[in-house]
């Protein structure tokens, strides 16, 4: 019954990952270059990336250059930029595009909170998903294979302490993420 635990183990930290994954790429007011990793460009006719045309930086906290390898691309990234949700109007000298990050104002810094709170909300739900599926898994191979009632409610009982272990995690990284986002 090992495997089941190693197996609940592996699908929760893949659902912590996806959250920090969510929450980098929430704008908090400072300049990170995660706020465009979803950004896709129409480049030789293909979407890509930005990274995969251009090089990137952050030179001052609130502050982006995006800098092309080919000046043609220039338009394009300027023009996915805006169809983003980002909110950040691009300038460019002909050879830099820079994307100045305004100030959050409080009222938009509490619907990132409130975002960030949903999103952490659906992580523990999966969380608990995980759970209750190898739950199941574990009620299903003692009743296969004659194992005590005690045996599987003990492993039940562990299984729930990983699971609480995970959802203090997600509590954990939603704190830190609220205090980087309220913080002025």
């Amino acid at each position: 019954m090992e495997e089941f635990k190693k197996q609940a183990k592996e699908k929760m930290e893949k659902s912590i990952e996806s959250l920090r994954n969510d929450f980098a790429s929430m704008r908090t007011g400072r300049a990170s270059l995660s706020i465009i990793d979803g950004i896709r460009i129409d480049a030789y006719g293909s979407q890509m990336k930005i990274d995969q045309v251009a090089s990137m930086a952050v030179p001052e906290s609130r502050l982006l250059t995006i800098q092309p390898w080919d000046p043609k691309m220039i338009q394009p990234i300027e023009k996915a930029i805006l169809k983003s949700d980002l909110g950040i109007n691009p300038t460019n000298d002909g050879k830099i595009i820079r994307l100045a990050i305004p100030q959050l104002t409080e009222e938009r810094r509490k619907q990132i909170v409130k975002l960030a709170h949903k999103k952490a909300e659906e992580s523990k739900i999966a969380v608990r998903n995980i759970r209750r599926d190898i739950n199941e898994k574990i009620k299903k191979h003692g009743k296969d294979n004659n194992v005590s009632k005690d045996l599987i409610k003990d492993e039940g009982d562990e299984l729930q302490t990983i699971t609480d272990k995970y959802i203090k995690k997600i509590d954990e990284i939603l704190h830190h993420k609220e205090a980087e986002i309220m913080e002025v």
